[in-house]
This record gives structure tokens, sequence and C-alpha cells, in this order.
């Protein structure tokens, strides 16, 4: 068994747990609308199958390490190790989802010096756009890429439809969690501007049909505050089924509420004589 972690212990009164989540009206109640199901995690997984089977994987953000649990069932001889900021990594190690569960943020110097170099394909799901300095970031895990590795990116879509047409309402406008909502185009010139190549792009499978439930579960909040909350919860129903009958039409163009990136690390070229 492999962890490690700072020597701090996380503060008792830091507000950003879930129950601590549920306390502000910013927050809808209905939390597992946004949530990736394992048949989510393996298709994200999947985007991974044409590029050569990775011997090594970090999973950045990974929180509890469901991803690298159910990648797993799609790389089974791919060795998974997790880095989250919180000690909830710890859990997954525990649970064997990963084989090495590291606590701190990537940009840390000592996280850096430590993984260098070590993995064929490094992955953030939902992770840049929480991130203070997201170019900060991407230069962190092409650092502990092998040259020749693959990033694999997914982050909110800021020019979705309901990202318009909600405003303020939409899930990832949501303060204080989102810090930076990065259109594709600009994340692509990125990593191009640090020495990547663009693999692939795409929206399809990277969208969850969550966003009119989770707005009007986000109101709600508002105007059903406290143990009134269950009466809003038909109309979040109504706008859950109307997520899914949307999404095959969503999902298939630029107005998809997500979107994946994979870029490859290039190696340096040789010093010329």
């Amino acid at each position: 068994m492999t962890a490690t972690a700072p020597p701090e212990r996380p503060r008792a009164d830091c507000a950003f747990t879930p129950a601590g989540c549920r306390e502000h009206t910013y927050v809808p109640r209905h939390l597992g609308l946004t949530r990736r199901g394992p048949r989510r995690l393996r298709a994200a997984a999947r985007v991974a199958l044409p590029l050569p089977e990775p011997e090594s994987w970090l999973d950045v953000g990974t929180g509890y390490a469901r991803f690298p649990e159910t990648a797993k069932e799609v790389f089974p001889y791919t060795a998974f190790d997790g880095l989250d900021p919180t000690y909830r990594v710890l859990h997954g190690r525990v649970a064997e989802r990963v084989e090495e569960a590291h606590v701190g943020s990537l940009t840390d110097p000592r996280v850096t010096a430590r993984l260098r170099a070590r993995y064929d394909v490094v992955s953030m799901f939902r992770h840049l756009e929480h991130a203070p300095d997201p170019r900060e970031e991407l230069r962190a895990a092409l650092t502990v890429l092998r040259p020749g590795g693959h990033l694999l990116l997914e982050l909110p879509n800021p020019r979705c439809l309901f990202a318009g047409l909600l405003g303020r309402l939409w899930v990832p406008h949501s303060p204080p969690g989102h810090l930076h909502l990065l259109p594709m185009e600009t994340l692509c010139d990125e990593l191009r501007a640090q020495g990547c190549t663009i693999v692939a792009t795409g929206h399809r499978t990277a969208h969850i049909p969550y966003d009119l439930a989770a707005a009007t579960s986000l109101v709600l909040s508002y105007l059903l505050p406290g143990l009134l909350s269950p009466l809003g919860s038909p109309l979040v129903a109504a706008a859950w089924t109307l997520d899914h009958l949307l999404a095959p039409l969503l999902r298939a163009t630029r107005y998809s509420n997500a979107y994946r990136v994979i870029a490859r690390k290039e190696a340096p070229e040789p010093d010329t004589p």
C-alpha cells in the first residue's frame, strides 16, 4: 500500500464538505444530478482506447477514486494512481481502487518532483476549472507525463446552449468552486503553446443531462429552504425528464454542456550539433 499526504490535517471548520455545501443556497440540494455514474465513467475511460495501452495512469482530482475503479474494467493491465487535494483519495486506496494515493496539489513542487515522468496518461475530469491557475496546472500535468504520454481533459463548456439561457443559474457558473471556464479553443491553444499535439476533441460523450434539473433545484433551494425542499421534487423530476429528452440532440452539437480534449506530450527534439 502506498499513500502520501502532508502532515497537516484538514481543518474541522472547512465549509467545503458535502454537509457544509448543503448549508449554502447556491448549491442545488439534488447534488446527485451532476454526478457521473459507472456508465459515464466507463465511457470516459473508453476514449483512451485508440491510444497505446498505458502502463501507468494518474487521475487528478480523483476524490474517492471512482473513475480508476471503473476504468480498470477497460484497462485491466494498467496501474492507476490517484491524486486529490482532500483525504478522500486515501479512502480510495484502502478500498484498492488505486495503487498509490497522493494528497495534495499537482502544482506543489514536492508532488511534481515525486511523480515526474511517471505516467503514460494523466486524466483531469471536471478538475481544471477549479484550479487557481489552469496554465500552471497543465504545466505540472505535463511534467508528470512521460514523453509521448497523453493528457485527457474534461471541462464544462461555457459556450453551451444552457450557459447562455440560464446565466447564473447554470451550475458551473455557481460560485465559489468554478474559478475558470475555458472554451475548448482556448484550452487547445494553451496546450499547443506548451508543446502538445491535440489528438482528439469531442462533445458527445462528455455531455451530462442535468442543466434544467439542477437550475430548478437551485431556484427551489431559495424558494423552499429547509424542510420544505421536498415539495419541489416533482418540478425537479419534470426538468430532469426534459434534460434527458434533449440530450441526444445537444450532445451531438457544440451546445453540449461539456467537452473532452486528448493531447499528446511530444518528446523534446534532440539538440543539433
